[in-house]
């Protein structure tokens, strides 16, 4: 029988991981802490059986964990596995250039001023995550970069200190040899034929 919100919001389990179940394999996964995990099980196309995480209740409700579900199906029915699909994009969003400039901030802010080290990330969350965060490391270009700098420029605020930027490259061990290259906000940043110069930081 399928679920309701109500019996959703209304579920007190009598112990851990107890199920409550929805249609077509999908069914939430009761915590006495009442924060509730749904759960999709699916076999995949090599035949071997599978479960996806849809999130948690309350965060993710019903009609979302639903619709989680037939995407999901979607993806079976052109012959792709959604769990392998999934894993790709977590492997790609590591070297994404929002994960590798918070792993540069995480590296470098506990030597700065709790004044700089806020300056740099908020600059970074506001104007720099919106347009580029999501993208592959390796495919920002100086101009990318310099888009960036004129919508600060835009807004006014080009006359603030320059903040650093990080760029990576899979071909360098992470850990030990990453690159990371210092770039100034315009309109300090000296740029030739519009393209921002970068210095290895």
């Amino acid at each position: 029988m399928p679920l309701t919100d109500v019996t959703v919001r209304t579920a007190k389990p009598r112990k851990e991981n107890e199920k409550l179940t929805d249609e077509r394999n999908l069914y939430l996964l009761l915590r006495l802490d009442g924060r509730h995990r749904w759960r999709w099980d699916y076999v995949r196309p090599s035949g071997t059986r599978n479960t996806l995480s849809f999130g948690v209740y309350p965060d993710v409700g019903l009609k979302r964990a639903r619709a989680k579900r037939d995407e999901a199906r979607k993806l079976l029915d052109d012959g792709i596995d959604p769990g392998l699909k999934r894993k790709s994009e977590m492997a790609a969003s590591a070297d994404s250039v929002e994960a590798v400039a918070r792993e540069w901030f995480a590296k470098h802010s506990p030597r700065w001023a709790d004044t700089h080290s806020r300056k740099i990330i908020t600059r970074l969350e506001k104007d720099i995550f919106p347009w580029l965060g999501v993208r592959p490391i390796r495919s920002i270009a100086p101009p990318d970069l310099l888009t960036c700098f004129r919508r600060v420029e835009a807004r006014g605020a080009g006359d603030t200190a320059p903040f650093q930027f990080p760029l990576t490259s899979k071909d360098v061990q992470r850990a030990t040899n990453t690159n990371y290259l210092s770039i100034a906000t315009l309109p300090h940043c000296n740029c030739k034929r519009g393209v921002p110069q970068c210095t290895v930081y």
